[in-house]
């Protein structure tokens, strides 16, 4: 029964969607990809901001719900049957009365399941499409007939682009580059690879009186070359959100001067990468929005190389959704994890093979994040660099907020809602 009922809101909702979007008939940007989506999503709304009345997906509201949410200016109700009714009302207000509605919208989509993205397509239909990474062993894929299933379908709105439409995708992605050859759309590469028309070079922490602030970059596009700041957050992964906002804006004749200035306030989304002075003199590398195997590969090589860290510490949650790949991704990551890190700490029941072939004094397992956050406030110490990272479900921003050394951090971490709280 209520299987029935989510279908029939879920009809409702795209059939009031497409409607407002034939009756306005915004442009739309659509941020599709395994890898980084939000962060580009809001990078992209950041420097089309410029040139257009822009509204951007909210959070990570990519699915069949968030979509048309966005589409109608409103937040998610959750389970609140007053803010329902609020939603309808504002959806109904859109195509019933004058509205001065966005001329650009950058909608953010995700597939959980085969055919997601499909429904979304038939909602909108995009004008500039933006691909992120599709790794090898992509997120959802235990729904999935093989990773290439998954891979397909988040191509799959650079099929829906007009001949010589904007595809902007990752030159250094070899996935992405082989399909965009089978669209008749114009693509614009962004990555480090010579051939991308937002070349990204020189790649390096940025500190500040010895004490990491974020990341460093140069940019180059058409023979320009400026220097790329973003604060806030490290990893090598922070610096392409920017290099595809500005593909996107270069798509669309924004100058790179415009882009970049619009940029300069960017800062990537609460969970991804974020620095944070941690207790006992400690720093917090909280990337706990969420996991998977290329984004953990990405935070460990972080963790790795940072700068004058003593002990370098890895707090790795469950990678969810992976099916039967499940175990051998969870065996790999311990392995890189084993190479990059001082001590591994796992903590979920698949994350138990993050630490089932190392050494008991490198090594701690905790079945979840309460019980993980408590053990861990009386082990970091000054000079660790502590890496916090795991899927959704896991919760890991309890570990975070547990190691903060100021409190007051807790309102910058994911998941901060009331509604998230009060879930175990």
């Amino acid at each position: 029964m209520r299987k029935i009922f989510k279908s029939i809101v879920v009809f409702k909702l795209a059939f009031l969607a497409r409607a407002v979007v034939h009756r306005y008939r915004p442009r739309i940007v659509m941020v599709s990809g395994s890898v980084g989506k939000t962060s580009t999503k809001d990078a992209v709304a950041m420097a089309l901001s410029t040139r257009f009345l822009v509204r951007k997906s909210e959070k990570s509201f990519n699915s069949e719900f968030g979509v048309p949410f966005t589409i109608f200016g409103v937040k998610s109700p959750w389970g609140n049957p007053l803010a329902w009714y609020s939603v309808m009302k504002s959806a109904l207000g859109l195509l019933l009365l004058p509205n001065h509605y966005p001329n650009m919208l950058v909608l953010e989509v995700g597939a959980d399941r085969p055919g997601d993205l499909a429904r979304m397509l038939r909602i909108a239909t995009p004008d500039v499409v933006v691909i992120t990474r599709l790794p090898e062993i992509p997120v959802h894929v235990e729904a999935y007939a093989s990773p290439e299933a998954v891979r397909e379908e988040e191509f799959s709105p650079a099929y829906a682009l007009a001949a010589d439409a904007p595809l902007i995708i990752p030159s250094d992605d070899q996935y992405a580059l082989d399909s965009a050859v089978r669209t008749p759309a114009r693509s614009i590469l962004y990555g480090t690879s010579n051939n991308a028309v937002v070349h990204i070079s020189d790649i390096d922490f940025y500190e500040s009186g010895e004490r990491v602030m974020g990341m460093i970059a140069k940019v180059s596009i058409s023979g320009e070359t400026r220097d790329l700041i973003i604060r806030g957050s490290v990893g090598r992964t922070q610096v392409f959100p920017i290099a595809a906002a500005l593909a996107t804006a270069y798509a669309l004749e924004i100058p790179l001067s415009d882009a970049l200035t619009a940029l300069e306030n960017y800062e990537p989304p609460p969970g991804r990468g974020r620095i944070f002075p941690g207790k006992n003199g400690s720093v917090i590398i909280d990337d706990s929005y969420n996991s998977s195997p290329a984004a953990v590969e990405e935070a460990l090589a972080t963790l790795k190389i940072f700068p004058r860290a003593k002990r370098r510490i890895a707090i790795l949650g469950d990678m969810l959704e992976l099916g039967r790949y499940s175990v051998m991704e969870h065996e790999r990551i311990g392995t890189l994890a084993d190479s990059s890190a001082d001590m591994v700490v796992a903590v979920g029941i698949r994350a138990r093979a993050f630490v089932a072939t190392l050494k008991n004094d490198k090594a701690l397992w905790f079945s979840n994040s309460q019980e993980a956050a408590a053990a861990l406030v009386d082990i970091v110490r000054i000079g660790d660099v502590v890496l916090i990272k795991g899927s959704q479900a896991i919760r890991t921003e309890r570990i975070v907020e547990a190691l903060l050394g100021d409190p007051s951090d807790a309102v910058r971490l994911v998941r901060q809602e009331e509604t998230w709280k009060q879930k175990p």
